[in-house]
């Protein structure tokens, strides 16, 4: 790699308040806040709104969509052949 023209790439804890779970991975994104890691070592912290611990498809609690509502406007609209 050519030196000088790659960015940072350092250990980040990303953060997801909503589940109460954190993992730390290497990224380029930095953060003023810091938090102490289980290694004892303080790493740079992002919070995000949602991760593999809170979003829907991996958690199994999905949202049930109104298929039914949906396929009547479509006959309303175009009728039925």
């Amino acid at each position: 790699m050519k030196p000088g023209i790659h960015p940072d790439y350092h250990p980040v804890v990303y953060r997801d308040r909503a589940a109460n779970f954190a993992f730390l991975t290497r990224s380029t994104r930095t953060s003023e806040q810091t938090i102490e890691w289980e290694d004892g070592r303080t790493y740079p912290v992002i919070d995000v709104e949602i991760s593999s611990a809170s979003h829907p498809f991996w958690t199994g609690k999905s949202r049930m969509i109104d298929t039914a509502g949906r396929v009547e406007k479509f006959y309303a609209r175009y009728g039925r052949k």
